[in-house]
């Protein structure tokens, strides 16, 4: 028996990725696509490229013949959707968007879906907090410093994302006018994402109480999250790399690489890339993602598997875009 598994918000760029997974995942059957403005029509005329891939069309109607839930929804929607349409409680539920991210709206029933901080806990758990993109890159360049209790500066961070990383509706800062042959800074020092990282250092260390200076950048391509990362650290290179190699080991999607990288790496798939570098006495970190996949949708994915007990990678052998 397949898993039968329910998408609501399917027009989205998360809700599109989530149906070119799916629909390709050999333990998954689509049981429906919500969208409440689409209703009725078919998947491949919004997402244009599934076309000749599937005939399923969007419903605006609710089943609860399913065993899983992705809501890839936008930011306070998520709640929303749930406080108006009651769940049954042998579905299990993926929330995309940040309002089950932090302990404070999480409670004991939500788990924060990072498999690299807390692969058990999914394993176990009924409805997963998906995490940000900027936030899973990020965290997957400092997770193996703080679970050794050796990241004791403060931390500077300078992270480029893509267009698409805006979400699908337009606005000032999403049109091709604007964004292309561009680049700019925004939510500097304030981007919400910072809360999500900090709770899971604190996680792996109580004592961890260092700044975290994080400068956002939008950059001129759709796809990809690359971070660069520098603390003062007393470790040599060989054992930095070590330290990485060692905290990733049993992760089988984040990879540490001992020469550097680049965002066509990851691109299409759903992998984390990490580089480590020493100069002087300051360690330096690339992390990179495409935020769609492993930032979003992919991750969602593997957050599934995990949960239904199947093997991490199914469905998620993808191709990087490479060139």
């Amino acid at each position: 028996m397949k898993i039968k598994a329910g998408i609501i918000g399917g027009a989205g760029y998360t809700g599109g990725e989530m149906i070119r997974l799916l629909i390709n995942h050999p333990a998954v059957e689509i049981a429906f696509v919500h969208s409440s403005s689409n209703g009725g029509n078919l998947v491949s005329d919004v997402h244009t490229d599934l076309f000749g891939d599937t005939d399923l069309r969007f419903t605006a109607e609710l089943s609860s013949d399913i065993d899983v839930m992705f809501l890839c929804v936008g930011h306070g929607d998520a709640k929303k959707f749930l406080d108006a349409n009651p769940v049954a409680d042998h579905i299990k539920i993926i929330d995309l968007s940040q309002d089950f991210r932090l302990k404070a709206n999480a409670g004991n029933k939500w788990v924060y879906g990072l498999p690299e901080l807390n692969r058990e806990k999914i394993k176990q758990a009924c409805y997963v907090a998906n995490p940000g993109c900027f936030a899973t890159t990020i965290q997957l360049g400092l997770l193996p410093l703080v679970a050794k209790g050796l990241l004791k500066s403060e931390v500077h961070i300078n992270a480029t994302t893509g267009s698409t990383g805006a979400g699908q509706s337009l606005s000032g800062t999403s049109h091709f006018s604007w964004r292309s042959n561009n680049l700019s800074a925004y939510k500097v020092f304030e981007h919400q994402h910072l809360n999500e990282i900090g709770e899971s250092l604190k996680q792996l260390d109580a004592g961890f109480d260092q700044t975290i200076n994080f400068i956002p950048q939008r950059g001129a391509f759709t796809r990809g999250i690359l971070a660069a990362i520098y603390v003062e650290s007393d470790l040599s290179a060989e054992e930095a790399q070590r330290v990485y190699e060692d905290y990733y080991a049993a992760h089988v999607f984040t990879h540490v690489s001992k020469k550097n990288i680049d965002l066509k790496q990851v691109v299409n798939t759903n992998k984390g890339l990490v580089h480590v570098e020493k100069h002087g006495n300051k360690l330096f970190v690339v992390s990179i993602i495409d935020n769609l996949l492993k930032g979003a949708s992919g991750q969602a994915v593997q957050n599934m598997n995990l949960m239904f007990g199947l093997e991490e990678r199914q469905g998620l052998n993808l191709k990087a875009a490479a060139f």
